[in-house]
């Protein structure tokens, strides 16, 4: 697949996929007029083959597709290379949300939804998406690094495969070591949303978890501060979930 650097400009490419006609169509206008360019799918093996003829900039994604179902078109998607995710649920089930989170979604909304606040989304997960300035310089703690210009993160030398949100998770741990960050913090400070759904915060930090700790089910680095949130310990001997 030909792979495109996100960015949040006008003109970036989103891919619609979902098996409604109707909100297809709705949310493809706002996207256009927005100034977005914006490919349309009505079900995952046409999602997959209209991506790999124009690699998008960000998907919109509907959970519940015939056939292929959502979660199954961002497994087939990331396999290929990175991209901004955001899940369309027709429930508010919070079972189907956190799936949704936990398979690498970078945000979801829940249907019925104002195209409106969908248009913003897709502008906040695109800006954090863009490559920062390169006097963002690196940031450096127990064996992680960050290089903000390259949105590049490794371990111990490793590059890790990191979503958007955990990239800038990351970062604002390695930027904040030892202090203790309320999940209200990390949603107003990562996710740039003054209010949403904390169970957000928790999905990522255990996906985080999973990829930079020696052992997830104990982990050091990021610790949990029992009422409050968390705290990144690069120097911690041990710790509990």
């Amino acid at each position: 697949m030909e792979q495109r650097p996100p960015h949040a400009e006008a003109g970036a490419r989103v891919l619609v996929v979902d098996d409604d006609p109707t909100v297809a169509e709705i949310v493809t206008g706002y996207l256009d007029r927005a100034g977005y360019v914006v490919d349309r799918a009505g079900d995952g093996p046409d999602a997959l083959a209209r991506a790999a003829a124009n690699w998008p900039d960000l998907v919109v994604l509907d959970l519940m597709l015939p056939g292929m179902d959502g979660l199954e078109v961002c497994r087939r998607m990331r396999g290929h290379g990175p991209v901004p995710v955001i899940m369309l649920t027709a429930r508010g089930d919070e079972d189907d949300r956190i799936l949704g989170l936990e398979i690498g979604a970078d945000d979801y909304v829940t249907k019925p939804f104002s195209p409106r606040e969908l248009v913003l989304r897709v502008e906040s997960v695109l800006r954090r998406a863009r490559p920062a300035p390169a006097a963002s310089g690196a940031l450096r703690a127990a064996g992680l690094s960050i290089d903000h210009a390259a949105r590049r993160a490794t371990k111990n030398g490793v590059e890790l495969a990191l979503t958007i949100r955990e990239f800038d998770l990351l970062a604002f741990f390695l930027r904040n070591p030892g202090r203790a960050c309320a999940r209200e913090e990390l949603m107003r400070e990562v996710w740039g949303w003054d209010f949403g759904d904390l169970s957000t915060v928790t999905v990522h930090v255990r996906r985080l978890r999973g990829k930079v700790e020696d052992d997830p089910g104990r982990p050091r680095l990021i610790q949990t501060v029992w009422g409050v949130g968390y705290r990144f310990d690069p120097f911690a001997g041990a710790g509990e979930a």
